[in-house]
């Protein structure tokens, strides 16, 4: 009975056979990265919904202000340049970790904090004189879909402003641990992912969308 019930798979024998036996779960190094890669992939779905729902929605302004009107140049270009130079910066940050660099680690997460704080306030600014001249949210479906697809990747900004923060903290009191390092590469890849978000954003929003 005992050979019989191994041969289906039924014993702790069987289940060997199957490649599943004593192996167990991924170590936190495998399981981590994939992990967030998958949230990552799934936040692009989500951005990938809100510009199809702006591009559906850029001419129904509701005889309200269009994007020539209300969007400019200058102040979009400043916003680039001050992520994109952070997401370098950011990278500056991880070769001195790996370098087991605390005082330059901390230095160029602090300059990185820095440059998304300029970049939320330009944002910020932006959205205070749309609304001052009532080209808020509320006033047409196109302007809805601008502040939501603009408004959700400055929260995204947001929340990686406050994981640079916790990061700095940890680093300086637990070192250069394997999870904190865990930690610190996934905050890379958001921080870069964010830098590719607001480039289409840039593109499709303030570029393609300003054209006459």
């Amino acid at each position: 009975m005992t050979n019989e019930a191994a041969a289906i798979g039924l014993t702790h024998h069987g289940s060997e056979d199957t490649g599943l036996g004593n192996r167990g779960p991924q170590s936190k190094s495998i399981v981590v990265p994939y992990g967030f890669w998958l949230f990552v992939l799934s936040d692009m779905v989500l951005f990938s919904a809100l510009f199809a729902t702006y591009a559906s929605l850029i001419h129904a302004t509701d005889g309200g202000p269009v994007t020539n009107q209300l969007f400019d140049r200058t102040n979009v270009a400043i916003e680039t340049a001050a992520l994109l130079l952070s997401s370098f910066v950011c990278g500056l940050a991880i070769i001195a970790a790996k370098r087991a660099n605390l005082f330059w680690t901390e230095i160029w997460l602090a300059v990185t904090a820095a440059l998304g704080l300029v970049f939320l306030f330009l944002e910020l600014r932006e959205f205070a004189g749309m609304i001052a001249i009532g080209a808020g949210p509320q006033r047409s479906a196109f302007l809805s879909s601008f502040f939501t697809l603009v408004g959700t990747h400055g929260a995204h900004v947001t929340a990686g402003l406050m994981w640079i923060g916790t990061m700095m903290a940890q680093i300086w009191t637990k070192g250069y641990q394997p999870h904190i390092m865990r930690r610190l590469l996934c905050l890379s890849i958001f921080w870069h992912a964010l830098d590719i978000i607001w480039v289409a954003i840039f593109t499709i929003v303030y570029l393609i969308g300003t054209l006459p």
